[in-house]
């Protein structure tokens, strides 16, 4: 069960923490609990209220009616605004309440829907991007659980893994490139993506993953002969982003190395000896 403050309430439904509790004086929307100090907090129950009254206000309803639904009514709308409506911050708010709930049927058929109606790359780049950093958020204020976490990125993990089995393998004679992430790193959903992103922009990708030792990716590179190497950083690394830099640098000079990630943002859009760092789908399919 989430706890959260106000202000944690307004970083993750979008709505004004004095319009909070105007909803909550007016209209008795949400009523927060105390703790034995008297300091008022919300439970995961009011953030999903409060998403949905955002988005069926957002939508024309007036906040009177909103207030008159039951919880079933309520939700019933939001579905049936989720089925027609374009903005993504619907979609968005639509996948965080379902990662709440823990609820895989309502959180597949959504991804699903919006693969179908906008395509399997702009979902992943306007909406699971965005959904991923409110995820941040959550996980920043311990109001999600490790449980919470891998059962999100598992089921966005199988669709990217299925979206790159159905691409066509190119031919030996493509460029190649090898994707890895360093040792110590486990957060891979990004550069999942890129793998698809990659093979479908034609190359040959040689795709090995989570936390890659040194000596293993040079042998690795030995055996392939990459004509370019991809790596994202997203976990704070236990020697500083410059050394590995360095060492990248120093064991592959002649070869492109792209480099994404949390850690890399510092370095957004420099070019440090042969590492080019990136921060978006658009600039990655700029250097490729």
């Amino acid at each position: 069960m989430g706890k959260y403050s106000i202000k944690e309430l307004e970083k993750l439904s979008g709505i004004k923490a004095h319009t909070i509790r105007i909803w909550e004086k007016r209209h008795n929307l949400i009523a927060p609990s105390r703790t034995n100090t008297n300091i008022r907090f919300y439970d995961d129950d009011d953030l999903k209220k409060i998403i949905n009254v955002s988005l069926l206000n957002n939508n024309g309803i007036k906040i009177s009616r909103i207030a008159d639904m039951s919880v079933a009514e309520m939700n019933k709308k939001v579905l049936e605004i989720c089925e027609i409506q374009n903005d993504a911050v619907v979609h968005i708010d639509h996948l965080v309440v379902a990662m709440i709930d823990m609820d895989e049927e309502a959180f597949e058929k959504t991804l699903n829907n919006l693969i179908l109606r906008y395509g399997f790359e702009k979902t992943i780049t306007e909406m699971v991007y965005p959904f991923l950093e409110k995820i941040g958020i959550l996980w920043q204020t311990q109001n999600i659980t490790p449980a919470h976490e891998h059962f999100i990125s598992n089921l966005i993990r199988q669709k990217i893994i299925v979206a790159i089995d159905a691409l066509q393998l190119p031919s030996k004679a493509s460029k190649k490139i090898l994707l890895f992430l360093p040792e110590n790193e486990m957060h891979e959903l990004g550069l999942l993506f890129y793998h698809y992103v990659t093979r479908k922009a034609g190359y040959r990708t040689y795709y090995f993953g989570q936390c890659v030792p040194h000596a293993d990716l040079m042998q690795v590179f030995e055996v392939h002969q990459p004509d370019m190497m991809l790596t994202s950083i997203i976990s704070v690394p236990s020697t500083p982003i410059e050394n590995y830099f360095h060492t990248l640098s120093t064991s592959f000079p002649n070869t492109p190395i792209l480099a994404s990630g949390q850690q890399v943002q510092r370095y957004k859009g420099l070019k440090v000896g042969n590492i080019q760092t990136f921060s978006t789908v658009l600039e990655l399919k700029q250097f490729i």
